[in-house]
């Protein structure tokens, strides 16, 4: 019965979270696309410094719009009396885990496999050791040195 309390309270927890990240889409979405349409005519510093804002706020409104689908998702198996179980393994999913990450699918054991190895239904495929391993993309590049450039200066 503890179980079935903690999966309610994380119900609730999944709907207000739902809702929150519903609004704040919809804010930053409307300010996106209304920051664009602006043209301030600022000097090239100015136009950075917004490139910059513009870029940070599109990635973090995509990391929520990703945090709404899991939150989608995980409502769905509660509807379907699926949700607390590994989709996986069908293990029951710890409380704790759940607590901690309420749209979670997966109990920690196939959550690891799955960002080593790669989802085998394809949705997800990670090759954790390319990410460090970028000194090898940039080997046949040569050294510049600052002398070698020439700056014309006549513009």
């Amino acid at each position: 019965m503890a179980r079935q309390d903690a999966l309610l309270r994380l119900h609730k927890t999944l709907i207000d979270r739902r809702g929150e990240l519903i609004k704040r889409l919809g804010v930053e979405i409307r300010e996106l696309g209304h920051s664009r349409s602006n043209d301030y005519g600022g000097d090239s510093a100015d136009a950075a410094f917004d490139a910059g804002s513009h870029e940070i706020s599109s990635q973090l409104a995509e990391i929520e719009a990703r945090e709404l689908n899991q939150i989608q998702r995980a409502l769905i198996r509660l509807k379907q009396g699926a949700y607390g179980s590994c989709e996986m393994c069908q293990i029951k999913i710890p409380v704790a885990r759940l607590n901690a990450l309420p749209y979670s699918t997966m109990c920690i054991g196939c959550q690891r496999e799955v960002e080593q190895h790669g989802d085998s239904a394809g949705g997800y495929a990670a090759d954790w050791d390319r990410v460090a391993d970028s000194e090898h993309r940039f080997s046949d590049r040569r050294e510049v040195d600052i002398a070698d450039l020439e700056i014309d200066l006549s513009k």
